[in-house]
């Protein structure tokens, strides 16, 4: 089996967590500029490495983010599952601030976004009707229950473009197609942690409600700092959590995320794109070499 090496992915408000003999280190990728420097280190033994997926300071939007960079660095690092704390808006009732909401599916409403590492010279095609890796979401969810975290151990994400929140039509469509939670974020953020084969589960921490909601405010960033701030604090915990508990070396997934591109690749190997492929040597250099 492989060491287990997770991957921290922090969202608005959490540039950073408490690691052991911690640094910073540069990776370079060949698809540009990750959005920060990669932190690595260990807690309670167990290699960690965080990046910052807005940079520090919080630098990139959610459509500037170079999201292809940030996946293949984590892959250069070796990592082996990764876990995305993302900021959302909530769509029910029942999912107020506070409350982390361990996602199962996702709604992409993106588009101006890179979403594929493949493409002319290297065509493929992942499985994706299950987007999170289950023995990664069922760890989340066992950590979330130790700390008394209040979750739900599923839910929808809505991914949409931004940077402005919704429109009050578009909140109510979403509520109509039985969504949990909208973000900016998350999308295509797991569809590049697929191709990459990476086991990807997203912890949606609830700043606010969207703007549905009839008793509450029009979401603003002000609102939304002050229930991040309570959500950073508790996300902590959580890693901490789940480190101690996390196997120590990196389980089979039942659904084949960490071998993603065994029958996904089309092109023949005499038409592939050898810039291309130089590219995807990280990626997907264990199935090119089959």
């Amino acid at each position: 089996m492989t060491q287990s090496i997770l991957g921290i992915i922090g969202g608005s408000g959490v540039y950073d967590v408490p690691m052991d003999n911690a640094r910073w280190e540069s990776v370079s990728s060949p698809w540009g500029a990750p959005s920060d420097q990669l932190r690595r280190g260990e807690i309670n033994g167990l290699p960690v490495v965080f990046l910052p997926r807005h940079g520090r300071g919080h630098v990139f939007s959610p459509s500037t983010i170079n999201y292809r960079a940030n996946i293949d660095a984590l892959k250069r690092a070796g990592v082996t599952d990764v876990i995305s704390l993302s900021a959302v808006g909530s769509l029910r009732e029942d999912l107020p601030p506070g409350t982390f909401v361990v996602v199962d599916q996702f709604i992409d409403r993106t588009h101006l976004r890179a979403s594929s590492f493949f493409g002319t010279g290297c065509v493929a095609h992942v499985p994706f009707a299950r987007p999170v890796s289950p023995v990664l979401a069922g760890l989340v969810v066992k950590a979330l229950k130790s700390e008394n975290i209040p979750h739900s151990p599923t839910g929808t994400y809505v991914v949409m473009e931004g940077p402005q929140f919704s429109t009050l039509a578009e909140s109510e469509l979403h509520r109509s197609w039985g969504a949990s939670v909208i973000g900016m974020t998350n999308m295509p953020e797991a569809k590049l942690a697929r191709e990459a084969e990476l086991c990807y589960a997203t912890v949606a921490m609830v700043t606010d409600f969207d703007a549905w909601h009839p008793t509450h405010d029009a979401v603003d960033v002000a609102q939304v700092i002050a229930t991040m701030k309570g959500n950073s604090a508790l996300a902590k915990r959580f890693v901490l959590r789940l480190a101690a508990d996390f196997p120590r070396q990196h389980p089979a997934c039942p659904i084949g995320s960490d071998r993603a591109l065994d029958h996904a690749i089309m092109t023949a190997p005499d038409k592939r794109d050898p810039e291309l492929l130089r590219k995807l040597d990280a990626i997907a250099g264990r199935a090119l070499a089959i």
